[in-house]
């Protein structure tokens, strides 16, 4: 990645049991990012195809090229896919001011960047949206599969969540999983991992 990690400044020794340590991570992370992400302006620079467009050497932001690389390096997902995933998560974490490393550790534990993906529940598509828990946010979608639509739709959800929340994202995700057990580790991990894997790409 170009710039600073996504993680820079974020304290992440603390003891596993405590969950104020843990809590405090996730703000940390959630929150670390979103000043560099409007700074940024993703989206006027995702519109332009030029070799700015390609990265965001001070913001700390992963660059889109640097997504692209790891999804298909580490996850299989064929070019296309990679840079379209790469964008809506880009465009979407800029305009929620969310860590874009967040948005890609959701779509891992969720979906494993399976755009086709549909669970035993009926959520579908890289952030596992559900129909049935938001119908007015499905309202007038025609493809769940759509990278574009299914994160904007996702990360509206997760927004509203962590805004209901205070800001606990431990509380956000667990909400977002539906009560999933250990679901919010999960998703921390990923991001350590997939913030180490953007900084070396």
């Amino acid at each position: 990645m170009h710039g600073n990690s996504a993680l820079d400044g974020v304290q992440t020794q603390h003891d596993p049991g405590s969950k104020f340590g843990l809590k405090t991570l996730f703000a940390a992370i959630v929150f670390s990012l979103a000043a560099a992400s409007h700074a940024a302006d993703v989206q006027s620079t995702l519109a332009a195809p030029t070799a700015a467009s390609d990265s965001t050497p001070d913001s700390g932001l992963p660059a889109l090229s640097d997504i692209t690389t790891m999804l298909r390096a580490q996850f299989r997902v064929a070019p296309l896919e990679s840079m379209k995933i790469a964008r809506a998560v880009l465009i979407e974490a800029d305009r929620h001011a969310i860590s874009p490393v967040l948005l890609l550790a959701v779509m891992s534990v969720e979906s494993s960047f399976d755009r086709h993906a549909v669970s035993n529940a009926g959520a579908r598509g890289l952030m596992q949206v559900l129909p049935a828990a938001h119908p007015q946010l499905i309202a007038g979608t025609t493809d769940l599969s759509d990278p574009a639509i299914n994160v904007r739709i996702g990360t509206t959800i997760l927004r509203a969540y962590l805004d209901e929340s205070g800001g606990d994202l431990d509380a956000a995700l667990l909400r977002y999983s539906g009560g999933g057990r250990g679901y919010a580790r999960r998703v921390v991990l990923r991001m350590q991992r997939l913030d180490a894997s953007l900084r070396h790409e």
